[in-house]
Order: structure tokens, then sequence, then C-alpha cells
């Protein structure tokens, strides 16, 4: 879906008209808030989640929980930087003198949620992280779209690519550890080498 939006305005650098209109009621109702706007945006800035994803990764560690720890450090950084470096320069749409789609703010944020939403084993409280993060990035797109950061659609845009990259990094950390413990398993029940497995080494001859 974030493909096809993107291909719709790839290259585009104006409000489409679905744009201009939710751009216009942020203005009418938001435009003269800056402090507002920017406490709206505030939950997608790097120094508010890096430490997030820290503790989200200590806690893994903690709980001995690796794929966890791996689907943590890899999820952000894959779609933060298939954001930046192929997807923004490969549609090529442009918000004043910036590549603007997708939003890698929305990336960013929604990508940490979206991992928190598979590390929660509950799923009441998945549900709940889930709602928490829809409000929280429906803000931050009115607060990007209000400090003049971001269309509305770069906002979907980035949201759609996060919950396409998520499950699938899961699903390669989860297969990838599928097939590293089965041979550490191997190499850990290994007999010492020269003996038959459940027999004891002789004694070497003096």
């Amino acid at each position: 879906m974030f493909c096809l939006l993107g291909l719709l305005f790839a290259g585009d650098r104006g409000f489409s008209t679905p744009d201009a209109r939710i751009a216009a009621a942020v203005e009418n109702t938001l435009g003269g808030n800056e402090f507002l706007l920017r406490l709206l945006v505030l939950p997608t800035e790097p120094y508010v989640l890096l430490p997030a994803l820290v503790l989200l990764a200590i806690a893994c560690a903690v709980r001995r929980h690796w794929t966890g720890l791996a689907l943590t450090a890899a999820a952000p950084s894959i779609a933060v930087m298939l954001s930046s470096w192929v997807l923004k320069p490969w549609f090529g749409r442009y918000y004043d003198d910036h590549l603007a789609y997708p939003s890698g703010h929305t990336v960013s944020l929604v990508t940490t949620l979206a991992v928190v939403v598979l590390l929660v084993r509950a799923a009441r409280t998945a549900l709940l992280v889930a709602l928490a993060g829809l409000v929280l990035t429906a803000g931050a797109g009115i607060g990007m779209i209000g400090l003049h950061y971001h269309y509305a659609t770069d906002v979907a845009g980035g949201a759609g690519l996060s919950v396409a990259v998520v499950p699938v990094v899961a699903a390669l950390v989860t297969t990838a550890a599928r097939y590293w413990r089965p041979a550490r398993a191997r190499s850990a029940g290994s007999p010492p080498a020269g003996t038959s497995s459940g027999t004891r080494p002789g004694a070497s001859p003096r």
C-alpha cells in the first residue's frame, strides 16, 4: 500500500487535494500554537525513541529473549535506512526543499511501537499499546503537518512502511533462531573427539 501511495505522488512538489484539505484543517485549529505542535511531534524525535529502544533491548537481554533483542535492534534500523536511503530518493517527492515521502519521523515512531506490540505477550496489553500508538501517530502527524514538515500522505506512507517491515524482520529473526538453536544443541551434545556417544575416553599411555 505504501508503495502504491508513493507511486501516486512520485516526483510531486505540491499538495494533493486530500493533503491540502487536511493541512487547512490543522492550520485552522492549531496553526498558531507552535508549542503544542512541537509537543505532538516529540515522540518521533531520536532523543526520545533511542533511549526507549535501549531500555527495550535491556529488558529483552535480562529475560534472555534473544529473538526479541534482535528484533529491537534490527527492525527500526532497517526501516529507517530503507526509508531514508532507498525510498525517499526513489519516489522523489519534495516538501519545499527536502525529500518527504515516506515520513522518516513516522517510520521511527511506528516501527518502535510495532516492535513493542509484537514483544508484549498479553493480548490485552498489546491492544492497549496499539491503540496508544494510533493516538501518538495521529498526533505526531498533525504536528508535522502544522510545522510544515510533511504532507498527510507522507505520514500515511511512513506508517504503512513500518507495519510492512516489522513483521518481515520478525519472521526472518524467528527463522534464523530456529536454525541456530538446533545447531547449538548438536554442538553442545557432541561427544569428545575420538570417543563414541555415551563412552568415556580411554586413559592416555604414559
